[in-house]
């Protein structure tokens, strides 16, 4: 069965969120001929552009629900991961909307670092060593951290807003950091911590589709999370990020494939957990073979900037083949040319950073993407409302090329204190 039975039907959409991720998914699903209209919640000055913005409260379930309802919203896409781990899929249930994302349970692959720990560790799926501490085990954490040799890796249990893992060089900080987690420096994300060994490899980052039963993989991306040039300072929440990824070959891939994708898929099976949206794998390759640091339940930012314009094929038909269970049917296409993505943030993040900044964007950008995430407009004008402000996209025949491109649109997009690195790519 082809994607053509789909011809006759066309789908309104609302899609969560507000960041680049949102932009680049309501840009993509707007060039499928399966898209009748789409909404975002609470969008930003790019999406008012190609959708209509809705002022949505993302965790207020009835709220969301009056308005689909309202509009008749075939297709509720859910950007960000926290109304997945609070159960947004399964409030939807039972009702004719279908949610991308997977049910609350299911979730908890991105949403409890301890739950993805013993899903990997039932399924022998590749990870790093670790154990789980407590107010009750807090001594055996303090005793494990002794005889760590080398860096200490520290998890906050639940989600953090992107804070929650603290790499330390030193012992003593590590059992100082340990005690103030466990007692409430992430609130109840940290009442459980996983104390994790030190992973030394090269990062990267696998997107599949699935149905609950079958998949299929979009284009692999490599982001960049230091705020500094030389992968150095703060994390973020991403400065930028490439794809495809040069050291990823066909035997690495056979090998995130057999070792971890399978065997993923084969586990929310047998668990018989509702899982029809995107598992995002952040994977470090280690001597040549791939463990997985991380589980996502959705998209990354801003990795969907960089993904999503390589992708030829139909995103809303792969959506709706994934509600149907026929993903199977589907092929997934990539453009061979190589994407960039090189973010614009506001100085002073990821710490302290002022908003309202007016933002001048030169109409005449060439051939690279705009993908707007920390803006909104304000009488006639689109101001910085966020850390990460915009995604700059390029495509090339290399992705130093397509980094090239970016830098050189760059120069017409400015706003007061405007920070961003120079350097997305140069180290692979």
């Amino acid at each position: 069965m082809s994607a053509h039975r789909y011809d006759s039907i066309m789908y309104k959409v609302l899609i969560l969120g507000g960041g680049g991720r949102e932009h680049a998914l309501a840009w993509k699903i707007g060039q499928s001929r399966l898209c009748q209209q789409i909404f975002v919640a609470p969008g930003n000055a790019g999406t008012d552009i190609i959708a209509e913005n809705l002022d949505l409260n993302l965790m207020d379930f009835d709220q969301i629900k009056e308005t689909v309802d309202r509009l008749e919203i075939d297709y509720l896409i859910v950007g960000p991961e926290a109304p997945l781990v609070a159960g947004i899929q399964d409030y939807f249930s039972d009702h004719q909307v279908k949610v991308i994302g997977p049910s609350k349970v299911a979730a908890q692959l991105e949403g409890s670092k301890a739950f993805a720990k013993q899903f990997m560790r039932s399924f022998n799926i590749p990870t790093a060593g670790y154990i789980e501490v407590t107010k009750d085990n807090l001594a055996e954490g303090l005793a494990h951290i002794a005889e760590v040799k080398g860096q200490i890796v520290l998890k906050a249990d639940g989600l953090a807003a992107g804070k929650g893992v603290i790499i330390l060089e030193s012992k003593k900080k590590a059992k100082k950091v340990l005690k103030e987690m466990i007692d409430g420096k992430f609130g109840a994300a940290s009442s459980t911590v996983v104390i994790e060994d030190f992973l030394d490899g090269v990062e990267f980052s696998v997107f599949v589709l699935t149905d609950g039963k079958n998949y299929r993989l979009l284009p692999i991306a490599k982001d960049y999370k230091r705020i500094g040039e030389g992968n150095k300072g703060l994390n973020t929440g991403g400065m930028g990020a490439i794809s495809p990824v040069g050291f990823v070959d066909d035997k690495m891939m056979h090998q995130v494939i057999e070792d971890i994708i399978e065997p993923t898929i084969e586990g929310l099976q047998i668990l018989e957990y509702d899982y029809k949206g995107i598992i995002f794998l952040g994977l470090i390759a280690v001597k040549g073979k791939p463990y997985v640091i991380e589980y996502n339940c959705r998209l990354g930012d801003p990795e969907t900037e960089v993904i999503l314009p390589r992708l030829d094929s139909d995103l809303m038909a792969l959506f709706v083949a994934m509600h149907d269970g026929t993903l199977d049917q589907q092929d997934v296409r990539f453009t061979k040319n190589a994407a960039a993505t090189v973010m614009l943030v506001s100085g002073g993040y990821p710490e302290a950073y002022e908003k309202g900044k007016t933002i001048r964007l030169d109409p005449k950008i060439n051939d690279a993407i705009i993908f707007h995430a920390g803006t909104k407009r304000t009488a006639g004008e689109v101001v910085t409302n966020g850390g990460r402000v915009i995604a700059v996209t390029s495509l090339a025949k290399s992705h130093k090329k397509a980094v090239k491109k970016s830098l050189a649109n760059i120069n017409k997009i400015h706003f007061d204190q405007m920070y961003y690195r120079k350097d997305i790519g140069q180290d692979v």
